[in-house]
Parts: structure tokens; sequence; C-alpha cells
């Protein structure tokens, strides 16, 4: 038997309701929830002693039980003549003081302010099915009736699934009569009783809409949300703050949906905020792997990433993330990121705080009151420090902090907020005196540490960079790549000419300059900011040897290109992209177009070599681009950085000179024994020369 409209417009019609309740018959309909599912949030609004009218009772059990309870002042009205006979037989001699009446609720025949509450269970939601004139008029007509009907102080109550057309009018009508409006959420997808017809993969909310004495001028607009029954209100600035809030509460809930089933969603991700100011302070990172053979104790698990980790390959990473679930060894595994400008005081009470929350997102077959492990590295939350924090008009708002590596050596970071996962320069400061001096003081008997101090002290700001460290791989890689110069064991001896474009923290051209002492460095940044961050927390300084030059690398390298004068041995772009909608972020599309290339070529030595750091997910944007260079420099090696998307692209313009993977590798052995000499100060922890093992010639 189809109970359902052929159209939602039908849900408006009075003909439609007749037909429905007669096919339905005596058996109740509860749309949106049954009574134990909303009597949380009802019992919070309606006082037994209130004067109620439900509009739009249908057959629901709601008045019969709210009557059960206490409620007992409650008149009923619906526009089907048939439901409101069903009705009153059902209830005559057991509630003989609740009443019904066949009525339309747009012209209602109650005297002004007869009812404390006016009580909607789905009745807005059948009515508003679309936001045609007509139908406009008539929801008007029924708002307006609801707010007549109602005394001063009183409450409209209404359940609904707060779809956005409905919220709004919802919320614009009642703001604009100065009434104080609440939305608070009843309960999620998740957790609506097999009883409820029909299910919905949407959370319920109600309205809850205070009628104020109307005063003279604008009102002020209060308008609140609560998250949950027990939640403290939050109150919201506007009405479009409010609806993006309802909102992503049923993203929340929908994803729930989406969860709960045996075949998840593929790669899901999604922020939990702070309740009392909305800001994020985790994102999670749902991952399941189905080939994992389950057990009673590896269906689901949490892992903490330490603070400031969360950019590693491993963790920032869907791949990463995908190769820690499996390493794990479950079958749901949510990673956790915690987010600077947060406060937490540690792994247990991180675990007390979300415990709740994580089971919401639980894989289906879960046991009963098995329990969830949280997992992470070490067994801490990691150290992080926000040593500063500025704005430039050119990269936005920006941080530097300093965090601490699974070694325990503490690294200093250039974060810019527009791209907050995305680490855009790293160093590694000289010592991990905080550590050390933290275990002096535990040694110490006589000096006792204040019980409020924090167990990982912060980094001084002060705190020195070692300069001989290169932190990313593909710095790495890049200076590797120097060795495709000829006589490579020479070259830091050797007098060179190089333009880096892109300082960012400036470890690229300080490492250079440092260690290939007779080099000339032109560095050149269209931020004067980064020189700024640079110079104060990175430890760079220009020389007589290496000079910044604040100017768009564009326009400069075409300044000189015009000169006609071969001037670089090396010509090195390291340089992001502030459009994050070409699929490529590093260099921006203009560093790769064809005239632009010739520039580049006009400038580069005809043995000199043109190193490009490429990071670009769109795979047909990429050939094209490796497409553009091969025509502008015959000789095109390219590097794959492991774990990132980062690409070096090698380029120089005699391909007679083409060299085999071997003989590469041996050229870069040469540079590197060089640079290992003592007394040149090069970091052993790494092999320079490993970043062109794998080199491939385009």
């Amino acid at each position: 038997m189809n109970l359902l409209p052929r159209s939602s417009k039908e849900f408006g019609s009075a003909d439609y309701w007749e037909k429905f309740f007669q096919q339905r018959g005596k058996k109740a309909f509860e749309w949106y929830g049954s009574y134990l599912e909303l009597c949380g949030v009802l019992h919070k609004y309606i006082k037994a002693k209130d004067k109620v009218l439900v509009v739009g009772c249908g057959n629901s059990e709601l008045s019969e039980q709210l009557y059960d309870v206490g409620y007992q002042d409650i008149v009923n009205i619906d526009i089907s003549e048939v439901v409101i006979k069903q009705m009153k037989e059902r209830n005559g001699s057991r509630r003989p003081q609740m009443s019904f009446l066949q009525m339309d609720m747009t012209k209602m025949e109650f005297p002004d302010a007869s009812f404390q509450v006016v009580l909607d269970k789905g009745t807005l939601d059948a009515v508003l099915t679309d936001e045609e004139e007509k139908t406009l008029e008539k929801v008007d007509r029924m708002l307006a009736e609801v707010g007549r009907v109602l005394q001063v102080g009183g409450r409209y109550l209404c359940i609904s699934l707060a779809q956005a057309h409905i919220l709004k009018k919802a919320v614009d009508h009642f703001s604009r009569e100065g009434w104080m409006v609440r939305v608070h959420q009843v309960t999620s997808s998740q957790n609506q009783s097999s009883d409820t017809e029909p299910q919905f993969s949407l959370p319920v909310f109600a309205f809850i809409m205070t009628k104020f004495r109307p005063v003279s001028g604008s009102a002020l607009q209060i308008l609140e949300l609560c998250a949950q029954e027990q939640s403290k209100p939050v109150r919201l600035e506007n009405t479009e703050r409010l609806a993006e809030a309802v909102r992503e509460r049923q993203r929340y809930a929908w994803l729930q949906s989406q969860l709960s089933r045996k075949t998840g969603p593929g790669s899901v991700s999604l922020d939990l905020c702070d309740g009392s100011t909305g800001e994020p302070r985790y994102t999670l990172h749902v991952v399941d792997t189905p080939a994992v053979k389950l057990s009673r104790d590896n269906h689901f698990a949490i892992f903490i990433i330490p603070q400031g980790r969360e950019t590693e390959w491993l963790f920032g990473m869907e791949e990463g993330r995908k190769q820690l679930a499996a390493s794990a060894g479950f079958r749901r595994l949510i990673t956790v990121a915690l987010h600077r400008d947060q406060q937490y005081q540690g792994m247990d009470s991180i675990q007390a705080e979300l415990s709740g929350k994580i089971m919401e997102l639980a894989p289906p077959g879960l046991p009963a009151q098995q329990q969830v492990p949280f997992l992470s590295v070490g067994g801490d939350i990691g150290v992080r420090t926000i040593q500063h924090r500025d704005y430039s008009s050119l990269s936005g708002d920006y941080v530097i902090e300093d965090v601490q590596g699974d070694d325990k050596r503490y690294f200093r970071r250039l974060i810019f907020l527009s791209n907050r996962n995305v680490v855009q320069s790293e160093a590694r400061l000289l010592t991990d005196t905080p550590h050390r001096a933290q275990k002096k003081r535990k040694k110490d008997k006589k000096k006792l540490r204040p019980a409020d101090a924090p167990e990982n002290p912060p980094v001084p700001a002060s705190q020195p960079i070692e300069k001989s460290f290169l932190c990313c791989e593909h710095h790495k890689a890049m200076i590797a790549g120097l060795a495709l110069l000829k006589n490579p064991e020479m070259l830091p001896e050797e007098s060179l000419s190089l333009l880096v474009v892109g300082l960012g923290g400036g470890s690229l051209p300080l490492f250079i300059h440092d260690h290939f002492l007779k080099s000339h460095i032109d560095a050149v940044e269209i931020d004067p900011s980064m020189l700024e961050v640079a110079t104060r927390w990175f430890g760079f300084t220009e020389s007589d040897r290496m000079k910044v030059h604040i100017a768009d690398g564009l326009d400069y390298i075409t300044n000189l290109a015009r000169e006609a004068q071969a001037r670089y041995d090396v010509i090195m772009f390291d340089v992001d992209s502030k459009d994050p909608t070409v699929g490529m972020s590093c260099p921006p599309p203009a560093f790769v177009d064809h005239a632009f290339l010739q520039n580049v070529k006009g400038i580069l030595t005809p043995e000199g070599v043109f190193i490009l750091n490429l990071v670009c997910r769109d795979s047909g944007l990429k050939d094209s681009v490796l497409a553009r260079l091969k025509k502008v420099f015959p000789l095109l090696y390219v590097r794959q950085i492991e774990g990132e998307v980062n690409e070096i692209l090698f380029c120089q313009l005699q391909p007679e000179h083409k060299l085999a993977t071997s003989e590469i590798l041996e050229m870069a052995q040469a540079l590197e024994r060089t640079l290992r000499r003592p007394g040149k100060g090069f970091d052993s922890t790494y092999v320079l020369s490993d970043m062109l093992k794998t080199v491939k010639i385009v």
C-alpha cells in the first residue's frame, strides 16, 4: 500500500491527508521520532501547567503520551476530518480533558494569546514543500496565526528536519518579529527508533521560537544553537552563521549514516570544534582497511597524531594514513590531529574528551562493551610552541612554530594558515636544550618544578638554527642536482653564480652560501615579510656573496633576459602558488609558460642547470608542464620525492651531455665527498647523493 505522495506538494493538500488517514487506519504515524526520542527537549521547553496547542496532530501518540505524564491542558487540531474522528474515539473516555478539533491552522478560530506553547511535529515541513509564491503565502498565514494565538513569553516548538529553505523561512520570520530563536538538535539519524516512520538520514531539530513583547525600532536578534540536549546554547551572530552550523550537524549525521554501513564512503575527514568558540579543535580522518582479518580485538582504534607532526606523509597524506592503518592492524582506524591555538592537557584528557564522539563513528559489528584503544607515537601528544604570528599582504596569516620530532629534536617551521597542513620552510634547532634542561631539573632535588609548569618547557625564541642541516627532502635533491655541473668534486671551491627564486625561511640559499664558499647568490622574493621571517627566525643573513631582491621573479628574470647575457650557472625555482584552484601549488603557472621559460634559458649559461620544484596533483597539467620544459630544455631529468607530491626537475640545454643514472650518481657522490671533508661543517646524518639514485630521464 503506497502511503507517500507522488509529489512533495501533496503534503500541503487537505485531500491527500484525508486519503492518507483513511488508508492508514488507526495505526499511529510518527514523523521525526517517538515520544521517547523527543521527550528530553519537550520537557525542557513545555511546563506541565502550560496550555498547549498541537497543530497538525495527525494520529501521532505524542499528545497522548504528554497527557499521560502530566501535560493535560492540550488542544489538538488537524485539517483532516477523518483523523480527528479517529482521535476522538481513541481518547474520549481515557483522556477527557484533551480536545481534538478539525481546523485549518492558517485561519484558526482561537482568541489572541490563548496558548503558552504551540507544538508542531513535522507540520511546517509538510506545508513548506517548495518556495513557490502560493506556498510561501500559505506558510506566512500559518506562522502569523502561530504568533497571534501565543501569549508573550510563549514558545513555538517546531520539530523539523531543518532543510535549508525551511530553516531560513522560520528563522527569518520570527527574528524579524523580534522573537528569540533557538535551534536545538534532538536526534541524529543513527538513534532514530525503528518504530519511527519513515527513516531519515538527516538529524531532527527543534525550533524554539520565544515570543517577546514588540519594541519600537530595530529589535536585537537573539540566535542560538544547542547541538545536544544537555549542551549549553551557543549564541551566533547572524542567520547565515546559524544556517551553516545546522548544515554542519546535518553533514555529520550523514557521515555517521555512511560509516554505519558495512562499506564506508571511502576517505572521510571532519573537524570537531570547540563548543564554546566554534573553532576547530580536532581533525579526524577515518580509514577503513577491509583486508584486515577481523578478530574481537581489532575492529576499531584511535591514533592521536603528536602535535606538529600532522604534516608528515604518514599522517598528512591519504596513502600514508592507509599504510598506518594497515600496519596498525585495525579494520577501522581514526587518526586525530590536534590544532594549533588549542590547549591540551595530555593523552588522558584527550581520550576523555573524544571517547563519546568517537564512538558515534564506530564500525558496524563492534562488540558490545568493546574497549577502543587510543594509540600514539611514544605515548604522548608531542610539543608545539608558537613563537610568532603575523600577517602578510601577499601570503596572509602565518605562524612560526617549534615542534618536537620523533627523535626529541626540535624543528622550527613557517606555516601559512591558508594552507595549514603544508610546511613552507623548516629548520632544525641546533640543540634539544629544553629537553636536556628538563632532565637536569629533575635530577636537581633542590629545585622543585611548580605544579603548573609545563611538562615540556617551551623552546626559547632565540634558539640557534642548525644551518648545515637540510630538513626538506626536496632541498636535498636540489642541492644534489648541482652535481650535474662539470667537475662536481671541485664545485665547493669553484666560483658559481646562482639565482634562487623563492626565499621562504632562506635555508636553501643559506646552505649553498655556507658550503660553496666562492658562490654568489641572488635570491628573489616577492614578499618582503619573508625576508624579515628568514632573518629573525631562521638565521638567514645577507653578505657580499648573497643578496636578496624584493621583486616578482617573473619581472626580475624578464628584465635580465632583455640584456641577452647568460648570467647564472644555476637557476632554482622554489616558489609556491597562491591560487589553490589550478591543481599546481608550486610553481605558479606563469613560471612554466613557454615564453617565460625562454627568458630563463636566456640567462642560463650553456652548461648550466635549471632546477625546479614541481608540486602538481593534476596529471594532465603535469604532462603539459614537462612537454613545455622539454621544448626549451632538451635534456630533462626528474626525481620523485618519496612520500610527497614534490618532483624535482633538472633541466639542461645540451642533450649531447645526457648521462645514465649510474653516471649521475657517481657525480653526486664525488660532490658529497668534497662536502664531507673535515672542516666543511656538512651534516653527516643523511646521504645527499642518495637523492639522485632514482633520477629518471624524460
